[in-house]
């Protein structure tokens, strides 16, 4: 062997050397890809470039097993890019593995590599016999290409299952940058790269499959909360989604405290289940409560009884004031008659203004006035009916005068406090749950959206200090929501000037993370979530104040 031999198999050698390195960098980037599209694309990025091909397709097997997909296609040479991140999609028809009459469509380079499972080089497909070429002919009279050479190479799985093909053409020299065949090196590279791809293509798919799953899982448990009760449903696909629009904002900062906070897309990912599963404890909330529209409602408004009572009293009073008069019926006294009639229909006006009072305050609102709470317990103490017992009552139960004298809303002080143990449901739940290390912190993040920043809140009490951004944007999201909710059944949705008035309070005074709210005003989060999600007689001019 003389001194330029060795030179030449030296060099030969670095270079596969240096490609088999290239290689297992190539397999150690594609097991860390999560898009599938970006992952399609890698992998024939890859093979080009370690057998330095100017360009290549690579086909998906159809889901029916019957065709070949055209999934990327690249060529250097004509600066073509299609299909993946490209945005530029692909026409091209599928190729089908069987003839319209039923026999192996063996005449297609991509379709044979699938039904006989063998890699296909050759050399130049303007002299090879075998194979249909007409459409490649008609692409190269087209573009003034030349397809020489080909290097057709099966993907499979860890389970010997063809899943795809890669097509590689025209191998360039490095050296002179001639069209040559591609080698038994450059066909083993390649070959290799299409097993590791094929693996890491199918463990992503399983991935993507397992979170589709475990995704629809969790939707179901949302649509058990919203068939039990359609006040909540909605709300547990409107917090997660304006959670996230949250999220994106805040990763898009460049100034102010959270200049310097990111989240990775798997990070993203485990705030957007936690959004989803943040209301799961809800599952185990009285219908009842979490329906409450009335504060006399249980299984049915009880102010109907009331009713019934006010007309049970109206009729006492006016039996009694018939008895009156057929006592003066022997005096004959027109007058006298005249006031018991007064004093009847005064009584029956009082009867019903007062009745007119307690529907009012069966409805609920922000705050009831201390005088009106105290008329309620005067009614209810100071009045009593015959019951169907035949016994004399005081008007209003106990109970009833509670729930009526509710300050605010439409909750007893018991009712909240089931309300409220949803959420440690919730995290009971969720930790009791064996997560991935990638989705370890969904119990805190979901747990966390009733906390406060000053430590008011519930159920831990945590102060901002020791919540995660992301509970904190959670708690935004949170409140947002059901101040502006239009399906709660006992409120409106407010005007959009109204809700960010009391948030920019709550950002003031304690409640919420000043800096995130920032976030959510300057970058316009609560005007995209308005438009996405609210009525439009809701949507107004917010000040800037």
């Amino acid at each position: 062997m003389n001194a330029s031999e060795a030179t030449e198999m030296n060099d030969s050698s670095d270079s596969l050397f240096r490609r088999l390195e290239q290689l297992n960098e190539i397999g150690a980037a594609l097991s860390s890809e999560r898009d599938i599209h970006r992952l399609l694309e890698k992998i024939l990025i890859a093979a080009k470039t370690i057998t330095h091909a100017d360009g290549g397709t690579l086909y998906r097997v159809t889901e029916d097993g019957k065709a070949l997909r055209f999934e990327i296609v690249r060529n250097n040479s004509l600066g073509i890019a299609l299909g993946g991140t490209s945005d530029n999609p692909i026409s091209f028809p599928n190729l089908p593995l069987m003839t319209e009459q039923g026999a192996p469509n063996n005449s297609m380079v991509a379709a044979y590599a699938v039904i006989n499972n063998k890699t296909v080089n050759i050399a130049d497909a303007y002299t090879e016999a075998g194979f249909d070429f007409s459409g490649t002919r008609k692409f190269d009279e087209r573009t003034g290409y030349r397809s020489c050479s080909f290097l057709t190479v099966p993907m499979k799985n860890h389970e010997g299952e063809i899943i795809g093909v890669l097509q590689l053409i025209n191998s360039l020299s490095p050296d002179t940058g001639a069209v040559q065949p591609f080698s038994r090196a450059e066909q083993r590279l390649a070959e290799s790269l299409a097993s590791q791809a094929a693996i890491a293509l199918t463990n992503r798919q399983l991935i993507v499959q397992l979170e589709e799953l475990f995704e629809s899982f969790i939707n179901l448990i949302n649509l058990a909360i919203d068939e039990k009760s359609p006040y909540t449903g909605g709300h547990c696909q409107r917090v997660p989604a304006l959670t996230m629009m949250i999220a994106e904002a805040a990763n898009t900062i460049q100034e102010g405290p959270l200049a310097d906070f990111r989240m990775s897309e798997a990070e993203l990912y485990e705030l957007k289940i936690a959004g989803l599963l943040h209301d799961c404890g809800k599952v185990t909330t009285p219908v009842h409560v979490v329906d409450k529209a009335t504060k006399l409602q249980t299984i049915f408004d009880r102010i109907g009884l009331i009713d019934t009572r006010f007309e049970v009293l109206k009729r006492d009073v006016q039996i009694a004031t018939l008895r009156k008069l057929l006592d003066l019926r022997k005096k004959i006294d027109p007058a006298a008659e005249s006031a018991c009639w007064a004093e009847c229909w005064n009584e029956v006006e009082n009867l019903d203004e007062e009745r007119e009072f307690l529907r009012r305050a069966n409805i609920g609102g922000e705050a009831m006035k201390p005088e009106d709470q105290q008329r309620i317990r005067d009614i209810g103490t100071h009045r009593s009916w015959r019951n169907a017992a035949g016994v004399d009552t005081q008007f209003l139960t106990a109970d009833e005068i509670e729930n009526l004298a509710i300050r605010a809303g439409t909750l007893t002080a018991e009712e909240r406090e089931v309300i409220n143990h949803h959420i440690v449901s919730t995290i009971k739940m969720l930790e009791a749950l064996p997560w991935p290390k990638h989705l370890k912190h969904v119990a805190e993040y979901a747990g966390g959206h009733h906390e406060r920043m000053d430590g008011k809140g519930y159920p831990k009490g945590l102060t901002r200090e020791q919540m995660s951004v992301q509970a904190r944007m959670m708690g935004i999201a949170d409140i947002f929501e059901a101040l502006t909710a239009r399906d709660r059944p006992y409120k409106q949705g407010m005007k959009l000037s109204q809700a960010i008035g009391i948030m920019r309070k709550f950002s003031q005074g304690g409640h919420i993370d000043p800096d995130l709210f920032d976030v959510f005003m300057r970058q316009g989060v609560y005007r995209l979530y308005a438009e996405n999600y609210l009525d439009p007689e809701q949507i107004d001019a917010v000040s800037d104040a």
